[in-house]
């Protein structure tokens, strides 16, 4: 079947979309990637809402997005969108609860195609982080690797990572900050004209501030056990408040710093035979450098070489937890998530017509086979 995965990450720095072909066998998924995309993000929608009505304004739009991007992409029999979270509640290691907007019925309401969002929640209400909801793809994607553990790292305004290891359950978390700190850096030092810094231009001016990294280094998030999560309600402007004052070519080069030194650790800690990267992250070439100093000798891999695009992975990731949900099979990994079993996630919005969904699989599923991409139709 044909599926439109949606989303767009904690950066909102645009809704990616991709589409793929799914199939299932015994206990392979095959994934055929068909194509994938970055729309701009409504510029009215940047700033979070801060009350009710804003909350139902946000909702509203964003799902009329969410809508109309779908829409060029048709036709598909079924959409996932994992939407836009606008607040991920932890608190002592325990999530309480996790709100993504970007209303569906708007989605199925503009294309007609029955929709499944609103994935996290689930997994939070069976006691897990509802995050990294990536682990799932990443484990079944990565099971076959010669060279283990493997890592899976995604990094977005938040970096997660999943680790891959024969015989043992998966393991995923969020280690820290992706691009939030930088990019809240270059939106107010540009008055809210840049919400990035593009092609590291800034921080690859800049020299690391050995003083300010300590102190980075000394939140207690990194020393959490897993499974664990964040978000920009932790790593934002004001938490860069109490900081020394430095010129923002050094700041960003210093957060670059932070991001790779963090991600690095949290994959030493697992005896990381090879990372897998993707995500935004991925584009800022210091960063990337950073990470690569970082993990030497551990060699840093590019999820383009195994068939996932870098850019697209997340939105291939959506529509892959769709396709599990419309099977019957869960789409949790409650080792990673931290949850007390597997889950089927999300709720469905039928489309314009009843719905008809397929016998559940009784297979477990235990591979992702990722096939040769094809063009659009």
């Amino acid at each position: 079947m044909r599926v439109i995965g949606l989303i767009s990450g904690t950066s909102m720095d645009g809704i990616d979309v991709a589409v793929a072909d799914l199939s299932i066998s015994g206990d392979v998924v095959e994934l055929v990637p068909v194509q994938h995309a970055e729309h701009p993000f409504p510029k009215d929608l940047l700033e979070k809402p801060r009350d009710l009505a804003e909350v139902c304004a946000f909702d509203t739009s964003l799902g009329q997005a969410f809508g109309e991007v779908a829409a060029g992409y048709l036709p598909a029999d079924l959409i996932c969108s994992l939407g836009q979270t606008v607040h991920h509640e932890v608190q002592d290691g325990d999530c309480l609860g996790t709100l993504q907007l970007g209303q569906p019925a708007w989605i199925a309401e503009r294309t007609g195609v029955p929709v499944i969002a609103d994935l996290r929640a689930r997994d939070v209400a069976a006691g897990g982080h509802g995050a990294p909801l990536a682990s799932t793809l990443d484990a079944l994607w990565l099971a076959g690797m010669d060279c283990t553990p493997a890592v899976a790292l995604n990094i977005g305004g938040i970096a997660n990572i999943t680790v891959v290891r024969r015989g043992a359950a998966p393991i995923a978390y969020d280690t820290g900050p992706g691009n939030a700190l930088m990019d809240a850096v270059m939106e107010v030092i540009s008055a809210g004209q840049r919400r990035q810094d593009t092609n590291g231009e800034f921080a690859s001016r800049g020299t690391v501030r050995d003083d300010v990294l300590k102190k980075l280094l000394r939140d207690p998030y990194y020393a959490k056990p897993w499974p664990k999560s964040t978000g920009k309600e932790h790593f934002n402007a004001e938490y860069l408040q109490g900081f020394p004052t430095v010129p923002a070519e050094d700041m960003l080069r210093t957060l670059a710093e932070l991001t790779a030194r963090t991600i690095a650790d949290a994959c030493r800690a697992h005896d990381a035979g090879v990372v897998v990267a993707s995500g935004g992250g991925m584009r800022n070439p210091v960063l990337v450098e950073a990470l690569t100093q970082a993990l030497d000798p551990i060699p840093l891999r590019i999820s383009d070489g195994l068939g996932l695009p870098r850019d697209g992975k997340e939105a291939y990731l959506a529509a892959l937890l769709g396709f599990l949900t419309w099977h019957g099979v869960a789409g949790n990994t409650p080792s990673a998530t931290g949850a007390s079993g597997p889950r089927l996630l999300g709720s469905i919005t039928p489309g314009s017509g009843p719905l008809r969904m397929p016998e559940p699989h009784r297979t477990a599923v235990t591979k992702l086979k990722v096939g040769e991409p094809k063009c659009a139709d």
